[in-house]
């Protein structure tokens, strides 16, 4: 790989430091095209769990935050929990209650990464900035499936990660408005203009960019049609999650009832077949969706929700297997049958 053979610092003056520079900012200009950014706002991280741990460091006010974030937005602290409605949407009495306590940093994401729903940052972003607060999206799940731009959706900073798009682990950005700036959390070096301490990866943000240049072509009326396929197949016999609203198209988030998700992740795996519970950061804990909790959806569907994520290589044989599978895990498990909204 060129990454691999750019073995010089970028902080260096040498030629190998120079060459590695250049590839660095051919790839961070790259990645931020790719959110309507200028260059030298993009932060580039670890991932995106550092990056969202950047943009919540940046107040040591109240923070406010929907109530079906990650957890790396989650466990950073919040004075106040924004409420979803039971399809995952932001309930606009929380936000204004929320707000009303006065919070000076705000966090909401794009795409819920369970469900795959769609939140309409732009119509709540006016609200948020009227009320003085910095606004943080989390947009990992949104990059490569829906049209992110930093400025349209009135966002301060934006999480992004390259391997929910197929890039290498390891590598996110935290991209900011222009014009705003932000504290190091790791210090020392002086690197990402002094916002991000540490020699950078310069192989990593290059397979970001290569990620992001491999997306950009136009699968998502066949993605769409998978999905449609799936969920057309299990229409009456699978709880399809958030069914009703906009979500992206590359997932789905569907209960079989009076089977756990944690036997279904076993039995699907025996099968050659990987699925999800709940966020693929905490689902080696298989425990109920805090997601799922959040929206009011009743217990025994919870508890038996996994996540099915469509890929570019996924096929419509591949989808027919699953449900194949997916019909003989619930009449091999199943303890009892419990009704699916909809069905007779």
């Amino acid at each position: 790989m060129e990454g691999l053979a750019l073995a010089g610092n970028p902080a260096s003056v040498h030629a190998p430091g120079r060459k590695a520079r250049a590839a660095l900012e051919r790839a961070r200009a790259v990645i931020a095209g790719a959110v309507g950014a200028d260059a030298r706002n993009v932060v580039l991280t670890s991932g995106a769990t550092e990056a969202n741990f950047l943009a919540m460091s940046q107040t040591s006010g109240r923070r406010a935050v929907s109530a079906v974030e990650h957890p790396s937005i989650l466990e950073a602290g919040a004075a106040a929990r924004i409420g979803v409605d039971r399809n995952g949407i932001i309930d606009p009495a929380s936000l204004d209650i929320a707000l009303s306590s006065g919070p000076t940093l705000v966090s909401i994401m794009l795409v819920n990464n369970e469900t795959g729903v769609i939140q309409d940052i732009e119509a709540l972003s006016g609200q948020i900035r009227e009320a003085g607060a910095l606004l943080h999206v989390d947009a990992v799940q949104a990059l490569g499936r829906i049209p992110v731009d930093i400025d349209r959706l009135g966002a301060d900073m934006i999480s992004i990660s390259a391997h929910k798009i197929g890039g290498p682990r390891g590598i996110g950005a935290l991209v900011l408005r222009d014009g705003l700036e932000i504290d190091a959390v790791f210090r020392g070096g002086g690197q990402e203009r002094r916002r991000r301490g540490g020699t950078e990866n310069v192989a990593g943000a290059m397979g970001f960019a290569a990620a992001i240049d491999a997306v950009a072509g136009d699968e998502t009326v066949r993605i769409a049609a998978l999905r449609e396929r799936l969920e057309g197949a299990l229409a009456g016999e699978a709880e399809i999650v958030a069914r009703d609203v906009a979500r992206v198209i590359n997932c789905t988030a569907l209960a079989m009832p009076g089977v756990s998700s944690a036997v279904q992740v076993m039995n699907f795996d025996l099968e050659g077949i990987a699925i999800s519970a709940g966020s693929a950061c905490s689902s080696g804990k298989v425990s109920r969706s805090h997601v799922l909790d959040a929206m009011g959806t009743e217990r025994e569907i919870a508890d038996s929700t996994i996540r099915v994520s469509i890929g570019w290589t996924t096929t419509e044989a591949e989808i027919d297997r699953f449900t194949d599978v997916w019909r003989a895990i619930l009449a091999r498990c199943a303890t009892r049958r419990v009704p699916v909204s909809g069905s007779a």
